[in-house]
């Protein structure tokens, strides 16, 4: 072979590796996957949880008779310290980063029900949502959380019933109309499959932790612009009071592919609330894991407008019981 052959034949090998790299087996370029869209359709044609389910909550009520059932678990996903002060008998202290894994290494899914417990009931919606969408349906959020089960613990949500009515003339009955319809988020775990996608995806929602998906209405209220707010209660609450610019998305209905959930931006902070920020920490865990920057509004209205509001109130009265605490 002479020199100016062995010069060419160098120039193209490289070539034929890049087209080699670039091309999958038919010679074609390999096509890009929307990984939110394929992701959305597939958790719509499974159980749809969020649109179905949603919120999966359990009374401390029906806790209570099953805490020595061997068919139930009980995880406490509150700090150690606060777990070691008093607990519900049997239950287990994990950290929010290791439910995944204990679920799955304990085969939690052969038992009756698992019920996550923090402290106000809206870290462990969270959780539950996220748990739920992977297929586990018999994950349950405690209702308000510890709050509900002792009055050594009920502090998180009897402070916050006493303060919540800081909003109330903050409140507003103008309508805001939904945004135009544009894209779903731009998802990139690098894989092509829903299942992987889906996996990828709630496990970096797991590891951002609640923190992540979570905000306060102060915040939100002193930079009003910076939100796309959602008021998730029906139109007829929405009529009675909300926050200025929030918009009406009726649940259940309303965030579904064919319906208005291209109407989230991708832009700017999507603000989810409902009337207790249980069902709002629900759904804002499913809008982070498709994509969105999606965080629920703490205590929902039972923070803003105690007094006045619709829907469902914490009662301390009836929602604080005198259940045993083991240490």
């Amino acid at each position: 072979m002479n020199l100016r052959k062995l010069f060419y034949l160098m120039l193209i090998i490289p070539i034929l590796f890049l087209n080699t790299a670039c091309s999958d087996d038919d010679g074609d370029d390999p096509v890009e996957v929307n990984e939110a869209e394929v992701l959305v359709k597939y958790l719509e044609a499974g159980d749809d949880f969020l649109n179905t389910a949603a919120p999966a909550m359990i009374k401390s009520s029906d806790v209570l008779p099953n805490v020595d059932n061997t068919n139930w678990t009980i995880i406490d996903i509150r700090s150690a310290s606060d777990f070691a002060n008093g607990h519900i008998k049997n239950a287990v202290n994990k950290t929010t980063g290791e439910l995944l894994s204990y679920y799955e290494t304990n085969n939690l899914s052969s038992k009756e029900k698992v019920v996550i417990a923090c402290y106000t009931g809206q870290t462990a919606g969270w959780a539950t949502s996220l748990l739920r969408i992977m297929g586990y349906a018999n994950v349950y959020d405690l209702k308000w959380g510890m709050s509900s089960w002792n009055p050594a613990t009920k502090g998180s949500w009897v402070n916050t019933v006493a303060g919540g009515n800081g909003k109330a003339g903050q409140l507003v009955t103008a309508a805001t109309a939904k945004a135009a319809k544009g894209d779903l988020p731009k998802l990139k775990t690098g894989e092509t499959e829903a299942e992987d996608i889906l996996r990828a995806r709630v496990e970096a929602v797991f590891a951002e932790g609640f923190g992540a998906a979570a905000v306060g209405n102060g915040d939100v209220f002193g930079a009003l612009s910076n939100y796309y707010i959602v008021n998730y209660w029906s139109e007829d609450h929405y009529n009675m009071m909300h926050i200025p610019g929030a918009v009406q998305y009726t649940p259940k209905a309303a965030l579904k592919l064919d319906a208005d959930l291209k109407t989230l931006p991708t832009d700017k902070p999507v603000a989810v609330y409902c009337y207790t920020g249980q069902t709002s920490a629900h759904v804002a865990a499913i809008l982070k894991v498709i994509g969105y920057d999606a965080k629920s509004i703490k205590f929902g209205v039972n923070a803003m407008s105690y007094d006045a509001m619709p829907g469902t109130r914490f009662i301390e009265s009836t929602d604080v019981h005198d259940y045993a605490l083991v240490k």
